[in-house]
């Protein structure tokens, strides 16, 4: 399919799943890398109440709070 035919159907809206490599398929800077942290036990404890409040595991609070907290950093500067 060509680029203007492929630009004319999605602009209509079209599902265009079918014509895409989806294997490929990377997310922008999602790339991930292990590390380790090491927290105080108190730390830990207020971390895993916070998250089975809402439902989530530790990693996950951990993962969302630090993205605030960098977004609402580089909005700052």
């Amino acid at each position: 399919m060509k680029a203007k035919d492929f630009e004319q159907q999605f602009d209509e809206d079209v599902d265009m799943t079918a014509s895409l490599d989806l294997t490929k398929a990377k997310r922008v800077l999602q790339e991930q890398k292990r590390v380790n942290v090491d927290f105080p036990m108190w730390m830990i404890e207020s971390l895993d109440r916070e998250a089975g409040k809402i439902g989530v595991t530790r990693q996950s609070i951990i993962k969302v709070w630090l993205a605030e907290r960098l977004e609402m950093s580089a909005s700052k500067h």
